[in-house]
């Protein structure tokens, strides 16, 4: 008898002592991530070919206290390697952990490697082979804090490799971690069982392979202890063919049914190629669908959903993934009452989109990632129940009937104005604190930052259901919804950049197009609470020399040469912006040496600057202390400075048109005299209606020479 430790994944160490004592083993005991047992060579060649929990098996050959690599080198030359393999065959050293003194895993690898050959050199034995690619057996080591454990592979390669599976569809779930999703799930092999998005079909053919008690090893071609002294050929060749007889009876004694939807058909296709190899193809039946639009197979009275749905935003948006769960939970409870579910995600308030209570849930982990798997009895629907999908889905029903009575009226308006973007929510609600624009058919939601008096999860929950009511009740494409968080900053760039997709959209804006980003930025490339300011300098600009400072993307360029002006000149520190505000002139057909492009800090520029003009327009930040900027920028502090700056460059019937964001901004209009200005203040003109509960979202002012 040897002393073993099965590796697992953390909260699956009791499930395995119950599928270890089921392969008879009377003495398991779990620890961190693994069991703790002694066997036979009988029973551990049947525990590495039956086990469909655990990810390896190491037979302990050493325990010991390590504070540093002298007691890790130590340790392993006090093991008599010899009597376990010969030196004619190659190994390699898997080492796990870290500790104060051995800081490297690499270099722990090393010292037992070092061990190791030493063991066999000292006895004048040739010494053996290191190989990572096709070593014939692993040395293990595990090192946490001052506690080691060194042991055999008994399996070579992870467990999980059952030889089914060399494709895999998006995120594919382990196979060990697939039969522990499978045995918690409710399922019992007489019942049929049904994965709406299969994917690779991992869950499936492993609730497959448990039915027809099929061994998950029986398809493996080599294991790590082959290469030991003590094998046992002839005691390994019978359990094997022992194994191969069962797996082939087995699947023929299988009654449950299997059902595979994914919406994708090559993913389909490599799971019905994953099922065949596995050798239970005949036993699942796959087809093509999508989860939201589920129905009931025939024969699945009493089955069993069983589920691993994508819950990383590397598999789609948030919102989208909001929608998925949403319309499967309403699809489950229309379509499949009286049967059971068990889905599996990393995002718990993914899983509350679903609206079902779970009867059950566990804690354990994907990797490094930690999950949860919740399981549900879904009712059976009352005689007479009529309740549509979209009252059984109803969320939010304060925010959402707030949102259908805005889109009503300021639909209609902006309809009526000609717009494709506006915005129709702006925190109307506290607790719902977001702002909701649509840009064509397109929604995107701002997230302000929640009061650190709000828990995270209450806010995270709030956002959810702000989420799928918006969907709902605009009727929207959850792949169009963008969701962006907003912070308040200090300091730092004018503009966030969020990310890199470059996707431009064309958008119409009284008469003129501007192309908007929804994505790569935390602004979209266009104010939208100055449209009317930018119709207003459109009627001003005729036969001006128009100046537009802090430009951002030239929008108001574009309405001002539309609205036919003389020259343009437009001023801004980014190269990136300054090429945008281009492509919006050029798709306007706003194109020549009358139209100038600065690149420059704006304040500089304007000290320097010698030229004239009729119309400008000037909108700063409320702060900036931008790395490429001399000196802060306050617009309450500075302001007086650069009106100094703008009277020289105003010609005597010129107009300045300055606006900014900052609350409760103050105009000394007595400073303004002195310099021989005066300022009219035109803020609840410039107010859009889709912004009329928002009366501070900026202040614009005209300013002209004083009479």
């Amino acid at each position: 008898m040897n002393q073993y430790l099965a590796v697992t994944s953390n909260g699956l160490e009791n499930l395995l002592v119950d599928e270890l004592t089921q392969l008879g083993i009377s003495n398991a005991k779990p620890v961190q991530a693994g069991v703790k047992f002694k066997a036979s060579n009988e029973q551990i060649y049947r525990c590495c070919l039956w086990s469909r929990l655990a990810s390896r098996f190491v037979r302990i050959v050493s325990e010991f206290t390590c504070q540093d690599d002298m007691d890790l080198y130590l340790a392993t030359t006090a093991v008599n390697w010899v009597n376990h393999f010969h030196s004619s065959k190659k190994f390699v050293v898997d080492f796990n952990g870290t500790n104060r003194e051995i800081r490297n895993s690499q270099y722990g690898a090393m010292k037992v490697k070092d061990g190791v050959v030493d063991c066999f050199t000292k006895k004048n034995l040739p010494r053996p082979s290191i190989s990572k690619e096709d070593a014939d057996l692993r040395i293990h080591v595990r090192l946490h804090r001052d506690k080691a454990i060194l042991g055999i592979d008994m399996v070579g390669g992870g467990l999980h490799l059952r030889g089914y599976r060399p494709k895999s569809g998006r995120a594919p779930l382990r196979e060990t971690l697939a039969a522990a999703i499978v045995s918690r799930s409710g399922w019992d092999t007489t019942k049929p069982l049904l994965d709406p998005m299969c994917g690779s079909g991992t869950l499936l053919i492993e609730a497959a392979m448990i039915a027809a008690n099929m061994a998950p090893g029986v398809k493996r071609q080599s294991w790590g202890f082959e290469a030991l002294e003590d094998f046992e050929p002839e005691l390994w060749a019978e359990i094997k063919s022992e194994a191969n007889v069962q797996a082939r009876r087995g699947v023929k004694k299988v009654d449950a049914k299997f059902y595979g939807y994914d919406n994708d058909p090559r993913v389909l296709e490599t799971a019905k190629e994953n099922a065949r190899r596995a050798g239970v193809d005949e036993l699942i039946e796959f087809r093509l669908g999508d989860a939201a639009k589920l129905t009931r197979p025939q024969e699945f009275e009493n089955g069993v959903i069983v589920c691993n749905p994508p819950y990383g935003e590397r598999l789609g948006t948030h919102p989208g993934l909001i929608a998925l769960y949403t319309a499967f939970g309403a699809q489950l409870k229309s379509e499949f009452g009286g049967c059971q579910a068990s889905i599996f995600s990393s995002d718990d308030e993914l899983l509350s989109c679903l609206r079902m209570r779970a009867d059950k849930q566990f804690k354990l982990n994907n990797g490094a990632l930690p999950c949860h798997q919740k399981n549900y009895s879904i009712s059976q629907r009352a005689a007479g129940d009529v309740t549509t999908t979209a009252q059984a889905s109803l969320v939010a029903p304060d925010f959402a009937n707030r949102l259908k009575k805005n889109i009503n009226k300021i639909g209609k308006w902006a309809k009526r104005e000609g717009l494709d973007c506006y915005r129709i929510y702006d925190a109307d609600l506290p607790e719902y604190n977001v702002a909701i624009d649509i840009y064509l058919d397109h929604l995107v939601i701002q997230e302000y930052a929640a009061p650190k008096d709000i828990p995270e999860e209450k806010a995270k929950r709030r956002l959810t259901d702000i989420i799928r009511a918006a969907i709902q009740v605009l009727d929207m494409d959850a792949n169009n919804v963008v969701l962006k968080v907003r912070e308040k900053k200090k300091g730092t760039s004018q503009y966030q950049k969020l990310g890199q997709q470059s996707e431009m959209m064309t958008m119409h804006e009284y008469g003129v197009k501007l192309l908007v980003n929804l994505y790569d930025y935390l602004d979209t490339g266009v104010f939208l609470d100055h449209k009317l300011t930018r119709r207003r300098l459109g009627e001003m600009a005729s036969g001006k020399d128009f100046l537009n400072l802090f430009a951002y993307t030239g929008s108001a360029t574009v309405h001002a040469a539309v609205g036919g002006a003389r020259s343009t000149t437009t001023v801004d520190m980014s190269k990136t912006y300054l090429n945008w505000a281009k492509d919006n002139m050029q798709l306007n057909g706003q194109v020549g040496r009358q139209h100038r492009y600065e690149q420059a800090d704006c304040l500089q520029w304007l000290e320097q600057s010698k030229d004239e003009y009729d119309l400008i327009f000037i909108d700063p930040p409320t702060f900036s202390n931008s790395k490429r900027m001399e000196q802060t920028f306050d617009v309450q502090r500075d302001h007086l400075n650069v009106f100094t700056h703008l009277k020289r460059l105003l010609r005597p019937d010129g107009t300045i048109v300055f606006s900014n964001n900052k609350r409760h901004f103050k105009m000394d209009l007595d400073g303004l005299a002195e310099l021989g200005l005066e300022a009219t203040n035109i803020s609840s003109q410039t107010l859009p209606m889709d912004f009329g509960r928002n009366k501070q979202i900026h202040n614009c002012w005209i300013v002209k020479h004083k009479a």
